[in-house]
């Protein structure tokens, strides 16, 4: 278990045990939005979407700088350990993936628009890894949270998948799954709009340079 290179994922079996609360404490307000940060209870009329993108520091700040956008938060989705920490998932023992969740209203911005901005600002191609952050908690996903989403995410990865192979960049390796999988995991309050905190922090800034197609 201890030589299973990072960017294999871990089964269940073998993940770190976690705990069974959550331990870290956070703040209340977004330190950019003024909204709440833990958002289980979404107000009427608001949707989630969910997000890896690699490293979530700099993809938090891609998202709550979009209009339509309530609120954001930074943790851990799509893995098997429960309340897991920053250093457990940098482990790549948990399964988790660093992702950011969107809370934002429909009506001022489309899920279709988020998932399009989600392909141009990472590169979807690269597996377990964003540019030189390696490991499988960089990996590309997409979590669905209704249906309609999941259509829209199925039909949106082959429009760009179509347009990347068409100029040869190779194939499109996002995890696209029910967000009901999987718990989402709040990270630690120092991860929380980590930019807004530290203006001169890590970006990550791997993409593929290519558009979403406009016609799509």
């Amino acid at each position: 278990m201890f030589s299973r290179p990072k960017t294999t994922l871990v089964d269940a079996d073998h993940a770190l045990p976690g705990r069974d609360t959550d331990p870290f404490r956070r703040a209340d307000r977004h330190v950019v939005l003024g909204t709440p940060v833990v958002t289980d209870e979404v107000p009427d009329g608001l949707e989630v979407a969910l997000f890896g993108l690699g490293c979530f520091w700099g993809a938090e700040e891609v998202y709550w700088q979009r209009t339509g956008v309530w609120s954001t938060s930074v943790g851990y989705a799509g893995g098997h350990t429960p309340h897991p920490s920053y250093e457990e998932v940098c482990t790549g023992r948990t399964g988790h993936t660093e992702a950011v969740r969107v809370v934002f209203d429909p009506q001022q911005v489309s899920y279709a628009d988020l998932v399009k901005q989600f392909f141009e600002v990472h590169d979807p191609t690269q597996g377990m890894r964003q540019g030189n952050d390696v490991g499988t908690q960089y990996r590309s996903a997409i979590y669905w949270t209704t249906p309609e989403q999941e259509q829209v995410a199925r039909d949106l990865t082959k429009v760009y998948g179509d347009e990347l192979a068409r100029r040869s960049l190779g194939e499109i390796t996002t995890e696209v799954r029910p967000a009901a999988e999987t718990p989402y995991f709040y990270a630690e309050d120092l991860h929380q709009q980590y930019l807004a905190k530290n203006p001169n922090g890590y970006r990550c800034h791997a993409n593929t340079g290519v558009p979403f197609p406009a016609d799509a």
